[in-house]
């Protein structure tokens, strides 16, 4: 029998990815989890030619009891759920665990850090979500994923590729030789695959990873497939220090604003990554972590050389382009 699996925020950025590994791979009988005014969205609709069950929940108004009776006889719940609807998971692991569930996977996929106060707002706000799961005894997998490929590279003087560049401008940190974890995210799903078939992998944190690169050997990468010499600015780790506690006070001053939380965020992650050097290969294994590499050693992942080429090449896609168009719109 196929295991059954539970997909909440299939149509997002990390969850159709995850959809499109578990579908590659087949083998799984796949459930979406969607809101009741998600349902008529075109993402969602798009789901069941693929032979994907839509599971309507009301997470914000149905109570524990109702949404287990909805989770019961499936065998994994994965949680891919938007930066911003974090905490929209307790209730959810609540009812997962009074539904007898054998596997929860929270919305971890992010870069590797401690918790307690590093990333003050999204970390912090994972964490609450695996305290849960722990209060339960919940059987869980907690997957990060280092940093994505389609957010890490450079833009090029030529504007080559603008089409997909997220940033705000070229900034290399303190000497630009910290070691950070990567990966494509189009890898994560094909890795989150193998991880639901391994009971290795139950009650444990593990790290996707298929590089690990300087923000120095990521510029040396690009001039070298694009010919091109990249333009980049310096910020000092003080710089780095005085932008995060000033975009941090901005977000507690006003902490509805989309616009204060995602300066705050980026700060939080960079001064994470590149001061205190904790997406590492050394600190994943100090915090715990399993490494895909070692576990699947047969799994080929994508190079970031591979990537830069396909982005040259025009192929690449920009991530979250709705919401970011959005934000600027609302900015201007």
């Amino acid at each position: 029998m196929s295991q059954k699996v539970l997909i909440h925020g299939a149509t997002g950025e990390t969850g159709s990815d995850i959809v499109n590994g578990l579908t590659e791979h087949g083998g799984f009988s796949l459930a979406a989890l969607v809101r009741p005014q998600s349902l008529q969205k075109p993402a969602t609709e798009a789901l069941k030619p693929r032979g994907i069950e839509v599971v309507v929940c009301d997470l914000a108004n149905q109570s524990v009891e109702e949404i287990a009776d909805i989770l019961a006889g499936y065998d994994t719940i994965i949680s891919a759920v938007a930066a911003t609807a974090q905490l929209v998971q307790l209730k959810l692991v609540d009812a997962a665990a009074k539904a007898g569930i054998k596997r929860f996977i929270p919305c971890g996929f992010t870069s590797v850090s401690p918790p307690g106060g590093v990333m003050s707002i999204i970390r912090n706000e994972k964490e609450k979500v695996y305290q849960r799961i722990w209060f339960h005894h919940l059987p869980y997998t907690i997957i990060d994923t280092g940093t994505w490929f389609q957010i890490a590279f450079f833009s090029l003087p030529s504007g080559k590729v603008d089409y997909a560049f997220m940033g705000e401008g070229n900034t290399i940190f303190g000497d630009g030789n910290v070691p950070s974890l990567m990966i494509d995210k189009r890898d994560i799903g094909r890795l989150v695959t193998r991880i639901v078939n391994d009971d290795r992998t139950l009650n444990k944190r593990i790290v996707l990873h298929a590089d690990v690169l300087t923000q120095n050997e990521i510029r040396e990468i690009m001039e070298s497939k694009s010919g091109e010499k990249l333009e980049a600015k310096r910020a000092t780790h003080d710089e780095l220090m005085e932008k995060m506690y000033t975009a941090r006070a901005a977000h507690r001053a006003n902490p509805a604003d989309p616009r204060l939380r995602f300066p705050a965020l980026s700060a939080e992650y960079n001064v994470s990554k590149f001061v205190r050097q904790d997406n590492t290969p050394s600190n994943a294994r100090y915090l715990g972590y399993l490494d895909t590499r070692e576990l699947y050693p047969d799994f080929e992942p994508n190079t970031f050389s591979a990537f830069v080429e396909e982005l040259l090449a025009g192929r690449a896609q920009r991530l979250y382009q709705d919401k970011f168009d959005f934000l600027r719109k609302k900015a201007t």
